[in-house]
């Protein structure tokens, strides 16, 4: 019995001794584990980011183009992101993203530990990675500085930079750079980006309905677009409706009256659609001036001279001018067709598709099936149809030119909310048309159109294009002769002339083949005689006119030869309107410009355009002119603007051939320039002179740009004695067949 109790010391300090070593393994163990932690947290953090750059931080943004009323009709962003305040995010969007993103965002300092323990527990119950556990502050740094990947090394980044974060901002400031940052489907970063994208409003005017939707995004744009995957959407949203009524944000009668709410979009318009010619102008300014990146990324604010409405009715103008053109000359026919390509109907999209069409306008349609007495077409998510009476004007059988596949060219007459639209045949034969409309005063650019369709051919032909002018250049020759002292009550002898030339003799002669004697200066420009404008480009000499023309802004190389004088010169529209603005202008021409403003993205003011004048002609000779090209629409080639209730004054002008049909006229607060014609040489058709193919747009145009305005009056020209100064020399130089 001794024997045992002596034992029990040694047994205890034995005992001692073993506890001592495992502490002691402990310690080691825990030791090595946190000096590997704290070297993994060393190797996985000595590269990161300095989250104190945020303060600093400005995302990429989209730089916007605004009309003379302050309206975006267009931009220019690599990422589309508006960038907003906190404020500008509503208390419906902030409630309902962070019920379903991160319940706990205003308490936790960056992670939520024991949503990642819940998580981590999901993934091993599961086998795989289906929970998310970052908060929205670890999204941030991970959509900042971090890969999408999802690597242990990238988790412990994205923590410790989280952590990071919260330290050196606030939760506003957080959600706010979240909330500018995240991607939304459809090229969109930024819920106040999506706000104007998926529902063309402001974040601070959403419904419930549509909050939840864009709150649901974040998860997974492609997936739960409610574009492509509304159904998708639709589940999604009402999940962030549960959420947030589990967190006591809304009420269970909010709550259902929300989930049976059908998703509904208000997609906005491409703004680049509104003006496409005039956005390109501005872009390839803009890139030269402030470079690709500024321009794309630096989000910009460019204030412009262009009136949206205006453009809007120019477009419309030049279009139905041309379908009016096509109708004139019949169906040529046969059209494109996608199945004999070997292409799919059901797969098949136009990129016309991709704008949302409007009553009026003119789109690609696809004929999905054909028969004897109806087609059936659709185009984006409409369908139509047309029967034998709505292809009567091409003078064929519908069976005969429309079949299935077919793209053919329709403009809309009205759209139902079923998709059910209503069309009328139209074509595409190749014609083009241009516009532009100049304001007076300013030298504004108002409206302009440089071709039938963008997507087609991004040409200008409004600002690029060299074409011949014809009898339009005639103003130039009787703006030399008068401001040389003449009047318009001055005769010359309109008669049958010769013209010797090294090659032998030319006999040049009007368009009517007629000859009218003896006129007077103002009827020979009214009725766009030719003889009577070569002999007084003659008296005066042709470089003298020519001197005249590049002092009214004319840049083209004019060669000094006679036929210069009927318009053999080739100039922009640009120049030629721009030009003409000079007559009621009282001879003084304002440069044309795009742009009033440029600011960059704090506000500063890059550039500041004001109107720029130049002295051309006397006050008197402006105003002679310009009672003389009165006399045009009045009594002479335009006389079918007489009609309109507004003074206005311009000329008409045709090429050889029928190739070139332009007017250019004015007001006495605008100018404006309408080309007609194909890119090639080609001609447009017998009698498709600048009245007949030009005049009309101008004409509509004109009379919707006029509308509601005081249109003002001309100054009257001076009191001149009659006179009776005959012009009769003959000229030697060679001359061209010009009408109009």
């Amino acid at each position: 019995m001794m024997s045992l109790y002596e034992n029990l010391p040694e047994v205890e300090i034995g005992g001692r001794k073993v506890v001592g070593r495992v502490l002691f393994g402990l310690l080691v163990l825990v030791s090595a584990l946190v000096g590997a932690t704290a070297g993994l947290l060393l190797v996985y953090t000595t590269d990161l980011p300095q989250v104190d750059a945020l303060e600093a931080y400005r995302p990429s943004s989209i730089t916007e183009i605004y009309d003379d009323h302050g309206r975006v009709l267009g931009s220019f962003a690599l990422q589309r992101r508006v960038v907003a305040s906190y404020d500008d995010f509503p208390p419906l969007l902030r409630d309902a993203l962070v019920s379903i993103e991160d319940k706990d965002f205003y308490r936790h300092s960056g992670v939520n530990f024991w949503r990642i323990i819940g998580a981590a527990y999901r993934d091993i119950e599961s086998g795989g990675k289906v929970q998310g556990a970052s908060t929205l502050t670890m999204q941030l740094a991970r959509n900042l500085f971090l890969s999408p990947d999802r690597s242990f090394h990238r988790k412990v980044q994205e923590t410790m930079l989280a952590i990071q974060i919260e330290r050196h901002f606030t939760k506003p400031q957080i959600f706010t750079l979240y909330a500018n940052q995240i991607f939304l489907g459809a090229g969109v970063y930024g819920f106040e980006a999506a706000s104007e994208f998926y529902f063309s409003k402001p974040a601070k005017q959403l419904t419930l309905e549509e909050a939840t939707l864009l709150a649901g995004l974040p998860k997974g744009p492609s997936v739960y677009s409610p574009i492509n995957h509304p159904d998708k959407a639709e589940k999604r949203r009402n999940l962030v409706i549960n959420a947030m009524l589990e967190d006591g944000k809304i009420t269970a009668m909010q709550a259902a009256q929300t989930r049976s709410t059908p998703v509904v979009l208000h997609l906005a318009h491409d703004p680049n659609s509104l003006a496409p010619y005039f956005v390109e102008e501005i872009r390839r300014y803009l890139e030269g001036k402030y470079g690709a990146d500024q321009v794309h990324e630096g989000g910009l604010k460019v204030f412009t001279s262009l009136d949206v409405d205006l453009e809007k009715a120019a477009t419309q103008a030049v279009l139905d001018g041309l379908a009016a053109y096509e109708r004139r000359h019949g169906w040529k026919g046969p059209l494109e067709n996608i199945v004999a390509e070997g292409a799919v109907l059901e797969k098949y999209s136009h990129p016309d598709w991709d704008d949302e069409p409007e009553v009026g306008g003119y789109f690609h349609a696809l004929v999905t099936a054909a028969g004897p007495g109806i087609a059936t077409m659709k185009f984006g998510r409409y369908t139509a149809a047309l029967g034998q009476a709505d292809v009567a004007w091409t003078g064929q059988k519908l069976a005969d030119i429309l079949k299935t596949g077919d793209i053919c060219y329709v403009k809309i007459l009205s759209l139902g909310a079923n998709g059910a639209a209503k069309v009328s045949l139209e074509q595409d034969s190749g014609a083009q048309g241009a516009l532009l409309a100049i304001d007076n005063a300013t030298g504004g650019i108002k409206a302009l159109v440089g071709g039938r369709d963008f997507n087609d051919s991004k040409f200008d032909r409004a600002t690029q294009a060299l074409r011949q002018v014809g009898s339009s250049f005639k103003p130039y020759v009787y703006t030399t002769v008068i401001d040389q002292g003449a009047s318009p009550d001055d005769t010359v002898l309109d008669e049958p002339i010769s013209f010797e030339t090294p090659s032998g003799d030319y006999t040049p002669h009007n368009y009517d083949e007629k000859f009218e004697g003896i006129i007077t200066l103002r009827r020979a420009l009214a009725q766009s005689r030719n003889i009577p404008a070569l002999k007084l480009a003659n008296k005066v000499g042709i470089r003298s006119v020519i001197d005249y023309a590049e002092r009214f802004g004319i840049t083209t190389k004019l060669p000094p030869y006679l036929p210069v004088a009927l318009g053999s010169a080739e100039i922009t529209l640009l120049e030629q309107t721009s030009a003409y603005s000079v007559f009621p202008n009282d001879g003084v021409r304002v440069i044309p410009r795009y742009i009033t403003r440029v600011t960059d993205y704090e506000g500063r003011v890059l550039e500041e355009d004001f109107p720029e004048v130049k002295d051309v002609i006397s006050e008197r000779t402006a105003r002679i002119m310009t009672s003389m090209l009165r006399e045009v629409v009045l009594h002479g080639t335009a006389v079918a603007a007489a009609k309109l209730p507004f003074p206005a004054g311009g000329k008409t002008g045709t090429t050889n051939d029928f190739t070139d049909a332009w007017f250019v006229g004015f007001t006495p607060t605008m100018t404006c320039g309408v080309w007609v014609g194909y890119d090639e040489k080609k001609s447009l058709g017998a009698k498709e002179t600048g009245a007949h193919a030009a005049l009309p747009i101008w004409m509509n145009f004109m009379t919707a740009a006029m509308a509601g305005k005081d249109a003002g009056d001309f100054q009257p020209p001076p009191a001149l004695p009659r006179a009776a100064q005959k012009v009769d020399t003959p000229d030697t130089a060679p001359a061209t067949e010009e009408a109009h």
